[in-house]
């Protein structure tokens, strides 16, 4: 049952000197790709390191919205000509807007903007980060859309409503589901997995965060994909593999792998 995780940090040290038993696992599980995301710039080299160990790993460049207050001018022209140098990166981000942690909304937004026009410039998508903002994510993003065009995305490790689903759907994005939709708690976002369709539809471990019963408390890992899979098979009144397929074929779609 071949899976994608579209989100990943392995290059964190809590993966350290473990990264060979840990590709072991996810090769075991199934899982033929990733797609490690990025918190900051300074990440670039460490995980394009890892892409050149591991061949099945791509990785994305951008700025977190919780390193917000990092941002200059500079650090665009940085992160797009990383995003020029290597082949490999096949998304912007992850970036987008986080007001549980912080309030620094006009940097965020700042950040968020300038990277959401690299990716357009690139013609590459973008990973969003949204945590209690989906309704100022929204409203900022309809101007932009309305005057300079629309950038093909997802909204990753997706813990919104499904009418919050909905409005990010509507703006064309795909919308990714982790470790979350096996927690008890979790009701909203389960009655979310049942409103995407089929060909929006992302799986991800969001490692080492967030890992997915029934290891909960413990360091994520890529393997753990699988559960989020079953899990939202079990949701969508489907099959695991039927959810491996499409899934991975998303994932193909959205970050153009081959």
């Amino acid at each position: 049952m071949p899976s994608i995780d579209t989100h990943v940090h392995i290059n964190f040290d809590s993966f350290a000197g473990e990264l060979e038993a840990v590709r072991e696992r996810w090769q075991q599980a199934g899982v033929s790709r990733l797609v490690h995301s990025c918190v900051e710039p300074s990440e670039f080299a460490a995980i394009r390191d890892i892409a050149d160990r591991f061949e099945e790993v791509s990785f994305a460049v951008g700025l977190h919205p919780l390193s917000a207050d990092k941002w200059h001018d500079a650090l665009a022209d940085d992160i797009r000509a990383k995003a020029q140098s290597d082949p490999r990166v096949v998304a912007i981000g992850e970036t987008g807007l986080d007001f549980f942690k912080a309030e620094n909304g006009d940097k965020q937004k700042a950040a968020f903007t300038a990277q959401l026009d690299i990716a357009r410039d690139l013609d590459l998508p973008v990973i969003i980060h949204c945590r209690d903002a989906a309704e100022k994510m929204v409203e900022m993003l309809g101007p932009i859309w309305r005057d300079r065009g629309p950038v093909r995305g997802v909204m990753h490790c997706w813990s919104g409503t499904p009418e919050q689903t909905q409005w990010f759907l509507d703006l064309g994005f795909y919308v990714s589901f982790s470790g979350i939709v096996t927690f008890k708690s979790a009701k909203g976002v389960r009655e979310s997995v049942k409103i995407v369709p089929d060909d929006r539809l992302l799986v991800e471990t969001d490692c080492p965060f967030l890992a997915p019963a029934p290891h909960r408390g413990k360091r994520n890992e890529p393997a753990f994909v699988a559960h989020v899979v079953d899990r939202v098979a079990e949701i969508r009144n489907s099959d695991p593999e039927a959810i491996a397929a499409l899934t991975t074929a998303n994932a193909c779609q959205l970050f153009r792998l081959h």
